[in-house]
């Protein structure tokens, strides 16, 4: 997995954030499904990279892959 992606059950309440920073990875993905342009994002973000917010949708296509085993 990237690892600009951390999980801390010390940061966030163990929430998948942008590494070093207590931003979630899902904030990011909502700023980008409400239509929000990078440089947007960036400048909401300062403390983010564009590196981040791929990381993010790396994130959000690895969890898409997982399958529901029937009971």
């Amino acid at each position: 997995m990237n690892t600009r992606i951390v999980v801390d059950a010390e940061i966030c309440g163990g929430e998948p954030c942008i590494r070093g920073t207590r931003i979630p990875v899902h904030i990011i993905l909502s700023h980008m499904a409400a239509g929000d342009t990078e440089e947007e994002i960036l400048r909401n973000f300062p403390n983010i990279t564009p590196q981040d917010i791929l990381a993010s949708l790396e994130y959000a296509a690895y969890l898409s892959t997982e399958k529901m085993v029937a009971a």
